[in-house]
């Protein structure tokens, strides 16, 4: 990887991910007959939040200001060690994909002991209730993982990911048809869109990410907004490299056609939750469930 691709990699890296949301909120948009908001508005957003001032509560310790930090952190390092298009990611090591799975928990758990610190009773159900579809989503991720693992023959993240590539369609065409099933139902459990969570609802009775963060604001509460945008730009490089292994030799060609692909993604994901309703949080675990069996099965068959 030539320090052009690497730059080109860590600069979509940040700055690209709130264009995502923007594309999900225009097709949102769309399917319900309105103009919506502006495509940067995520960014304007961004933006306000930094310039606001913060309102910590007395009760609160360091966690609940370290978590928002830690969380983007995690997820930007996450990004660094899986490759965006044709080009190995600038960080790559035998067994980093471990490290990448694990680098969300590590988000996640400090996400939710933040929650917890606050002694909000709403926001502990919310952390309650991400720490379980966690241990639901987690296995299917490690088993997606598995099947890469199977067909490149090595545990580093790029070359797992770019194993696709040199595999017969023919033998491994249903196992990865199987595991991007089972990865896109994560992708949209991890970043908690629909039918897993509704990220616009503001009742917490229903919520789950978003009730875990109800006490944070200003730049916080914006680090916050970021770092998911960054996990839906990283784990949707994932899922297309399952779906769309193939990319061009030229270098600039390879670059668009993987920043299209991810705009076509996110638009994908917006018609989902645009033609999918909320399902009832006693149906989410089913529906998490399925992506393991998705994920599972296939590694099945790629290992029989």
């Amino acid at each position: 990887m030539t320090m052009i691709d690497s730059a080109v990699h860590v600069a979509l890296l940040l700055a690209m991910p709130p264009l995502l949301l923007g594309i999900i909120n225009r097709t949102k948009a769309f399917f319900a007959g309105r103009s919506g908001p502006p495509l940067l508005q995520p960014y304007r957003d961004l933006a306000r939040l930094m310039k606001k001032g913060m309102v910590i509560s007395s009760t609160t310790t360091w966690i609940f200001q370290a978590a928002p930090i830690v969380a983007l952190v995690t997820a930007l390092l996450a990004g660094l060690i899986v490759p965006l298009g044709a080009y190995d990611s600038p960080i790559s090591f035998a067994g980093d994909a471990i490290l990448f799975a694990y680098l969300f928990a590590l988000g996640r758990f400090f996400t939710t002991a933040a929650a917890l610190d606050t002694g909000s009773s709403f926001e502990g159900m919310g952390a309650a209730r991400e720490a379980s579809f966690a241990c639901l989503s987690e296995p299917a991720l490690f088993f997606a993982l598995l099947v890469l693992a199977k067909l490149s023959g090595s545990l580093a993240l790029s070359e797992m990911l770019h194993g696709p590539l040199q595999v017969q369609w023919e033998l491994a065409a249903a196992p990865l048809l199987l595991a991007a099933v089972g990865l896109f139902v994560i992708l949209l459990a991890e970043n908690c869109r629909i039918p897993v969570d509704d990220p616009n609802t503001h009742l917490e009775l229903t919520m789950i990410h978003e009730v875990m963060v109800l006490d944070h604001s200003g730049p916080l509460f914006g680090a916050i907004l970021y770092g998911a945008a960054v996990k839906l730009f990283v784990l949707g490089a994932v899922v297309l490299h399952v779906l769309v292994p193939w990319h061009p030799a030229n270098p600039a060609v390879a670059w668009v056609l993987f920043a299209a692909e991810m705009v076509g993604l996110s638009v994908a994901v917006g018609t989902v939750e645009s033609v999918m309703a909320r399902l009832q949080m006693r149906h989410v675990p089913t529906l998490l469930i399925g992506a393991v069996l998705f994920c599972g099965f296939s590694f099945f068959l790629m290992a029989r």
